[in-house]
């Protein structure tokens, strides 16, 4: 559904390209998660996706449709982006500030197409925030604002979602929570992207992963492909081994201590 193109990035005045001919696919069914330590240009690309940082080469297209040929309307009916940062203009109930996601669907004067009611529900559901429904904004912890945020963009719906550390402030019950309900919508047919510094859950429910180092795609496969510790210990720069995750049998990620030096 989604596709990067020879996509290259340059912030103003940088020395270097924040992304330096990135390519790959995001798939309807599946989840592809982009991965890589910080300043890797992974949060470049959704800013691009979104259209607030413009490309200076290469293309990301849509359903084999360049970015700047949709209408912003369009895209927001078939992709639903949530950022890693954003805060609210003002403070509302959560069930009116999901309700926002419906906006792309609405006719002339704001008409609302019928079951949006249904579709508002169904997402506030999924996303774990039924009982935040009539609380504002303005007094939900962190974590309860991903999950609102998550219910908005499920609401939006469409054929895709992209994904900016959607677990950012989560516990592990709420982290697990996600990541299964990310994979029940790519078993649904939707194209799912997920951004996360989360390894060792990405390598329990991706279908594929990107991951970059400086701007580039340093490998990009089969989490059995790319979490090794030779590729890993190389991007991160960090002493690292590589299990398996007893449950599921998916790669495991085991950071190590560096040894320190004792004088005499």
């Amino acid at each position: 559904m989604i596709a990067f193109e020879e996509v290259r990035i340059r912030y103003p005045r940088a020395a270097v390209r924040a992304v330096d001919g990135v390519s790959f696919a995001v798939p309807r069914g599946a989840v592809t998660a982009v991965v890589g330590p910080n300043g890797s240009g992974k949060s470049t690309l959704v800013r691009a996706l979104l259209r607030r940082q413009p490309l200076a080469s290469g293309r990301i297209a849509v359903d084999g449709t360049a970015l700047e040929h949709i209408d912003r309307r369009e895209l927001a009916r078939r992709l639903a982006i949530v950022p890693q940062r954003e805060e609210a203009a003002f403070a509302l109930p959560v069930r009116e500030f999901v309700a926002l996601g419906r906006f792309p669907h609405g006719g002339h004067w704001g008409a609302r197409p019928p079951g949006d009611e249904a579709v508002i529900v169904r997402a506030i559901e999924r996303a774990g925030v039924t009982h935040l429904a009539a609380r504002s904004t303005a007094e939900l912890s962190g974590g309860e604002w991903q999950r609102t945020r998550l219910a908005r963009a499920l609401a939006q719906g469409g054929e895709g979602i992209v994904l900016d550390e959607p677990t950012t402030f989560l516990d592990v019950a709420h982290e697990m929570a996600m990541f299964e309900l990310f994979a029940d919508l790519a078993a649904d047919g939707m194209a799912v992207m997920i951004v996360s510094h989360q390894l060792n859950l990405v390598a329990r429910f991706a279908d594929r992963i990107v991951l970059l180092n400086e701007g580039r795609v340093a490998a990009h496969g089969v989490p059995s492909e790319v979490m090794t510790g030779a590729v890993l210990e190389r991007v991160y720069g960090w002493p690292l081994v590589v299990l398996r995750d007893p449950a599921v049998g998916a790669p495991a990620l085991l950071p190590l201590r560096r040894s320190r030096g004792r004088s005499s």
